[in-house]
């Protein structure tokens, strides 16, 4: 992937763009709140000061050598940001994992399908890969809908796999093929 621009991806309603250190505010906001960090394994919280701005300032390097490549969900109207979603991937296996947060005051309005959709396109069409996987915590239905809808089909139920903020949580496991695959 080396020597690529940082992709923009637009849809419908929203535009899909690199982060840059003046949405560090937003995401500690957003991300800090019990609510989004409870459902995702790696957000910290508390969501302290730095935290965003540390966060932000690997993207350009881990998408140069192709390990990932995350995006800043905003709203194409206002340009107001509501989340992050990216992939972590393998490209020696042409495999990645979805993932994805929504800020708690933008949840049901079908934002997280509609950008899943377009970075599962980018993940295809753009990076030439096999697979994407995605996973949630079985306490966590919504996120699973979300998979559903942008067409991933379930995989597996692992039992006691993760633990996560002192509990053994089960994890949901999907997954979708590239175009033909």
């Amino acid at each position: 992937m080396q020597n690529r621009d940082y992709p923009v991806i637009t849809t419908d309603r929203l535009i899909l763009r690199k982060f840059n250190t003046e949405d560090a505010k937003d995401v500690q906001r957003m991300a800090g709140r019990e609510a989004v960090a409870s459902n995702t394994l790696a957000m910290p919280f508390p969501y302290l000061d730095g935290m965003a701005e540390a966060w932000i300032a690997t993207h350009d390097k881990e998408f140069e050598e192709g390990k990932s490549a995350i995006f800043a969900i905003t709203l194409k109207n206002s340009g107001q940001l509501i989340g992050a979603i990216g992939l972590s991937m393998q490209q020696q296996y042409k495999l990645a994992e979805l993932g994805y947060w929504i800020g708690e005051e933008y949840w049901n309005q079908g934002f997280c399908t509609e950008a899943a959709k377009a970075v599962l396109n980018y993940a295809f069409d753009s990076l030439h890969l096999h697979k994407v996987t995605a996973n949630h915590f079985a306490g966590n239905p919504a996120s699973g809908r979300v998979m559903e809808k942008a067409g991933m089909h379930y995989e597996a139920t692992l039992k006691s796999h993760i633990l996560h903020w002192g509990k053994y949580k089960d994890l949901v496991c999907y997954a979708i093929f590239g175009h033909g695959d």
